[in-house]
């Protein structure tokens, strides 16, 4: 079971003041434990594409992050770039203002920007940031998602008032249906959290405590 959970997470650090020998270590373990990814700032992707290159793990970056507040255009670019550098996942942030304003059309065309640039090259992942939204706006937001042609829903960044929740990962599927995928980040700290998000829909764990989750330990990480 350890196994399979393993191959569900997307190793993750996305600190400000992540160093280069903290990317090093992070890839080491994707490596060694056979993580889904290693999800790093775009800064970084070339060097952990150069660490993970013929490994079987996939570098995954992120788009807009942690805001969302960028131009479409804009990340538009950074997908493109982070593709170019060696990103074969990536994880964009909604236009959260545009969303809580009722415009539906800018929201699906921030994420038509993304999907359109990584179509056939990358993953897409949507954000919507779940701590700041009303359930109704959870669902029109996922809603919007798969209306843009993404890959996966997305509960969090980890950086903004909260993480994933059970209740959050069950109103995403039950939105999406069962063909998209449904990312849960942010609080997942233990074996346990992470199963009772996959028993809930999740079929990705977004930590920065995967080690602790496949060895069935409890960490105190934010993310």
């Amino acid at each position: 079971m350890m196994k399979e959970i393993a191959k569900m997470i997307d190793h993750t650090l996305l600190k400000a003041e992540a160093t280069k020998d903290q990317i090093e270590q992070l890839c080491a373990e994707a490596k060694e434990y056979q993580f889904a990814s290693v999800c790093v700032n775009p800064t970084w992707v070339a060097y952990a594409s150069e660490l993970l290159k013929g490994t079987g793990v996939d570098v995954c970056t992120v788009i807009g992050f942690p805001l969302g507040a960028n131009t479409p255009e804009t990340k538009a670019f950074e997908t493109t770039n982070a593709i170019e550098n060696g990103a074969t996942e990536v994880d964009m942030v909604i236009n959260i203002g545009a969303l809580k304003n009722g415009d539906d059309s800018l929201v699906e065309k921030d994420i038509q920007a993304v999907v359109n640039a990584a179509k056939g090259k990358a993953l897409t992942k949507v954000i919507i940031e779940t701590s700041l939204l009303t359930e109704e706006e959870k669902a029109r937001a996922c809603k919007l998602a798969v209306s843009a042609g993404t890959d996966f829903v997305k509960t969090s960044t980890g950086f903004s008032t909260g993480g994933a929740t059970v209740d959050d990962i069950a109103l995403m599927r039950k939105t999406v249906g069962p063909t998209i995928g449904v990312k849960a980040s942010g609080g997942v700290r233990s074996a346990e959290d992470a199963k009772n998000m996959i028993d809930a829909g999740a079929t990705r764990i977004g930590a920065s405590s995967g080690i602790a989750i496949v060895k069935g330990l409890v960490s105190n990480s934010d993310y």
